[in-house]
């Protein structure tokens, strides 16, 4: 089935004297190197989404206005809820320490209203209202708030720039293509009179065809390999500030099954260049009969 990719002696001699090459495997490692920075770009979007989003699925934090005069009480009434763990207080001492570090001196002000919070998990969330109305029996106006509420519109704006790094791949791919049909049609018109003459004496469409596509097969299979190997050595490079993006993202990393997927892109644009070029040659083919 792939006799097409492996020529005989005698195909060697009536179809060898064709060349493709050219800018091509320029176009195609240009291409394979912005496909592939897009994509791991991509990936660690998602990764650090899927992080974010398991990290605070069941987290919850009870907001108390005014102060914790009975956060004694207000801890011990959470901790008390079944399926609530990971209890932890902060004290309005704390905020307003946090708060110091921006607002300075007014940070101490007894006019700016500051809240304790009490963070905990809670695997059962149909319990979070009772556990609101013990709250507010204890301190009116206590209220239980969800972190995935909080960080919507982050993973929301995570989401929208996968599909846009999706996107771009698939643009980027479509351009390489169309550089394809374009370096095909020319390779045709620069050996139209070889391809008559193979014709003449009894070379069929698919064997030209099969000329160039194995041309566009080594082409673009060494403009991939060296477009990716670019793109590796850039994110390699980028790896160096792996500590400060593991701080501000948990932690997230490129998984086994996205290194896999980026592994497979060259070969994938390979084979995209391959097939475009199959079919635009043995189009132009046909409508010259």
């Amino acid at each position: 089935m792939l006799d097409w990719l492996f020529p005989s002696p005698a195909d060697r001699r009536l179809l060898g004297t064709a060349k493709f090459g050219g800018p091509t495997p320029w176009v195609i490692a240009i291409m394979s190197f912005s496909i592939m920075l897009i994509a791991a770009s991509g990936l660690a979007l998602a990764s650090t989404a899927a992080l974010v989003s398991s990290s605070i699925e069941t987290r919850y934090t009870l907001q108390v206005p005014g102060g914790g005069a009975n956060l004694a009480q207000l801890v011990a009434t959470v901790r008390s809820t079944p399926g609530v763990s990971s209890v932890q207080a902060v004290p309005e001492i704390d905020m307003r320490q946090t708060l110091e570090r921006w607002l300075g001196p007014a940070a101490e002000s007894a006019e700016l209203p500051v809240p304790a919070l009490i963070d905990f998990d809670a695997a059962d969330a149909s319990r979070l209202a009772s556990l609101q109305r013990r709250a507010q029996s204890i301190a009116p106006g206590a209220s239980i708030v969800a972190h995935r509420d909080s960080v919507r519109p982050l993973l929301h704006s995570l989401h929208l720039l996968q599909w846009v790094a999706f996107g771009l791949v698939l643009l980027l791919s479509a351009a390489a293509s169309a550089a394809v049909v374009l370096a095909a049609r020319g390779a045709l018109d620069t050996h139209r009179f070889t391809i008559e003459v193979m014709h003449g004496i009894g070379a069929t469409d698919l064997q030209v065809t099969h000329m160039f596509q194995r041309k566009i097969l080594i082409d673009a299979l060494i403009g991939s390999l060296a477009g990716a190997l670019a793109a590796a050595v850039v994110l390699l490079l980028l790896a160096s500030g792996a500590a400060l993006a593991g701080e501000l993202t948990g932690g997230a990393t490129l998984g086994p099954i996205d290194l896999l997927v980026l592994a497979l892109l060259p070969l994938a644009l390979t084979l995209l260049a391959t097939w475009v070029a199959r079919t635009a040659v043995l189009r132009s083919l046909r409508k010259a009969l």
